[in-house]
Formats: structure tokens, sequence, C-alpha cells
């Protein structure tokens, strides 16, 4: 089969940068989902125009903008320009519920084809991979984003981890929440270091980080 079939969806932007300089997949068609699934409110019927408007709320830009985005770069696989997917994602939670995501799609666009998972480390490599279907994940995306529950079985390991802390990051009394709380005394920048270097399992940006923190902030001042 003609690598022209194969498309590897990437954990965003500097991931597809890493790979496109590396050269990493060679000639093989490969494009970011530029999103943070793990932040906002969500809608089952995934990537429609209502998404777009739900979605571009939640990180604060123009329905345009979220297109151009996040939607255009999707375009190969919303238009089935494949025959078969493989997915590139870090262990931590931000990757897992974003996959997640992307799976419930396949499995909403009845996708019959094997998936190749491949998980990978700080440096994009490869430290794991799992050979799935897109299966149930359609089910379980509106259990976890949409209904917020903890699914009573989750077979692949690194996203059952990855919902759990996701659950436990909605809390309003989470462990980020708390340790924020403690060290409200640190400028955001020395706040916002720390958190990337404690709490890498969540696998949050900065912009998360602050809104966090000036979340933190208002709460202590009332």
């Amino acid at each position: 089969m003609s690598s022209n079939h194969i498309l590897h969806i990437l954990n965003g932007q500097v991931m597809d940068k890493h790979f496109s300089e590396t050269n990493y997949l060679e000639d093989e068609r490969n494009i970011p989902f530029n999103e943070a699934m793990c932040v906002g409110k969500t809608l089952s019927d995934i990537f429609s125009k209502k998404f777009s408007e739900i979605r571009s709320m939640v990180h604060h830009v123009t329905v345009d903008e979220y297109t151009k985005i996040t939607l255009q770069p999707l375009q190969p696989l919303l238009n089935h320009e494949f025959e078969r997917v493989e997915l590139w994602f870090d262990a931590d939670m931000f990757c897992q519920i974003n996959y997640l995501t992307i799976l419930a799609w396949l499995d909403q666009a009845n996708h019959q084809s094997t998936i190749t998972l491949h998980i990978v480390d700080d440096h994009f490599q490869p430290i794991e991979h799992y050979t799935i279907r897109a299966q149930g994940y359609y089910e379980l995306y509106k259990l976890v984003l949409m209904e917020k529950t903890m699914p009573d079985s989750i077979n692949l390991a690194p996203l059952k981890k990855g919902v759990e802390l996701y659950l436990d990051y909605l809390k309003e009394d989470n462990e980020i929440m708390r340790f924020i709380q403690e060290n409200l005394h640190l400028s955001d920048d020395e706040l916002t270091t720390k958190l990337f270097k404690n709490y890498k399992e969540y696998g949050l940006g900065d912009l998360q980080y602050l809104d966090m923190i000036k979340k933190s902030r208002l709460t202590q001042q009332k």
C-alpha cells in the first residue's frame, strides 16, 4: 500500500514541526491536531459547525480562527483521504484526551481499518504502540468529555490513566489547584515553572496554568 494512503495524526504544531524538520516520517502524510480537548465544553457531533462554535468560545477565538488553526489541518481526515490512520501522542493527560476525540470521530465515521497508536516521550521518540480499532470510542468520548463520568473499563492503559487525571483535573479542589493556593506568594512565572516541573503527567500548557492561577488569586481576594 502506498504511504499516501496512510495518514499520520500528530498531537499539535510542535510535534508536527519536529517531524517535518527531522523528516521523521520521510514522505508520508502527517497532520497536526491543534486542540486542547481537556479544557472546556464540547459536543457530541465532533468537528461539526456547532462543535467549532463551542470550541472557539472555549479558546477565546473567532470561529474563522478556530477553523484555520484546528479544522483546516484536519481536512485530509475529515475528507477521508486515507485508508489507514496512525496516531502519535504523548502519554500525558492532555494528549490522551485529544486522541480520544480523534478515535471517537473515526468511530462515529465507521472507520473499519486497524489504527496504530504510538505513545511518544518528551523528545517525540516512540516508547510503546498499540494496534486498535475505532470501536466503542464514541461512547467513551460522550461518557468522559460530556458526562464527566469514569467508564467501567478502558482497555488502553495510557488512556485509562489520562481519563483518571482528566476527571480529577475537572474538580475544583484538585491537586494542581491545591498546589497553586499554597504557593500564591510566587509570581505567575515562578509558579508556572513549578507547575510544569511537578505536574508533567497532565501535559498542560502555560495558558491553562495561568488561567488556574488567575482563578485562584481571584478566589483569595474574595
